[in-house]
């Protein structure tokens, strides 16, 4: 499993990047190829200053060695190894009307000394953050989520999009992230559900995620914008560089297993501001994008 997934998530950076390029017209991604010295190492593409893209990152990894201490009492585990693989992507647009995206589909195994398995698990999910709202983005992002979680399971979509709000919520500004997706962890095998049907779930979801941002990155990318869109914009970068460094999951992660930071950090915006005690005004398009993130919406 860990090799097919390897082999999925390589093709998958293939795809998505040459896509992103496409869009673009002008940058192209950088690529740096890493080692870990505990064992594994990556694959990290960054593209910045582009036509469309300000910057934005699709990276894969593949680590594998000891699990730390602190991440044996994150995972409640005895002293084992572990494997972790995936694809984790961030997309900063330049045009304010055009949101960021994150995306990150990845696989884990755990093993005794003996190197025998002892536990395995799918994670991954994407989500929307804009810092405009227009409600037809949000609702074909989130289609398109939910038609590609039909096919396995109806009941996946409402499920994995609670979970997804509930996760990317900054509780210290009492507001959502974003607009939401799919947020989905610890996918392990079941009666009704083998470790396979979770990899044909996740690569489901992986195939499905150029469909569900690119189309509202074409219809946005030469808006025409103002200077306080753009202070707006990256006030609310500021937000998601918050819940990157005080909240994230991943980001963890990578910290507490001597992973590279470089690649961890990619997911940062390049031009964020922090104003003392911002509120929008009243009855503005920065109100309405407040109001929705503080009561997550049923898109679909």
């Amino acid at each position: 499993m860990r090799e097919q997934f390897v082999s999925y998530i390589k093709n998958l950076q293939d795809q998505i990047t040459a896509k992103l390029e496409a869009i673009d017209g002008k940058a192209t991604f950088k690529e740096d190829l890493w080692q870990r010295e505990e064992g594994g190492g990556g694959r990290t593409r960054v593209i910045e200053n582009g036509n469309v893209i300000e910057k934005g990152g699709v990276n894969i990894s593949e680590v594998h060695g000891p699990l730390a201490p602190a991440m044996q009492q994150y995972f409640k585990v005895g002293d084992v190894d572990f494997f972790a693989c995936g694809l984790s992507l961030v997309i900063h647009p330049k045009n304010p009307y055009a949101p960021t995206v994150h995306a990150n589909w990845r696989y884990f195994e755990l093993y005794d000394k003996s190197g025998a398995i002892v536990d395995s698990w799918f994670g991954g999910g994407q989500d929307l953050t804009p810092y405009y709202l227009f409600e037809q983005d949000a609702r074909h992002f989130h289609k398109t989520c939910k038609a590609a979680c039909d096919i396995h399971n109806p009941l996946f979509y409402p499920k994995y999009k609670v979970r997804c709000d509930a996760y990317f919520y900054n509780p210290h500004r009492e507001e959502a992230r974003g607009v939401g997706g799919l947020f989905f962890d610890y996918c392990k095998k079941t009666p009704q559900m083998q470790i396979k049907d979770w990899y044909n779930f996740v690569t489901q979801i992986g195939d499905s995620f150029l469909d569900a941002y690119l189309p509202i990155v074409e219809k946005r990318k030469e808006l025409p914008y103002t200077k306080a869109q753009k202070d707006w914009q990256e006030i609310r970068r500021g937000r998601y560089v918050e819940f990157n460094l005080v909240h994230d999951k991943g980001t963890l992660f990578g910290l507490k297993t001597n992973g590279r930071i470089e690649s961890i950090l990619m997911s940062l915006p390049p031009r964020v501001q922090w104003r003392y005690d911002h509120q929008p005004d009243p009855g503005s398009e920065e109100e309405k994008l407040i109001n929705v993130l503080k009561n997550p919406i049923d898109w679909v």
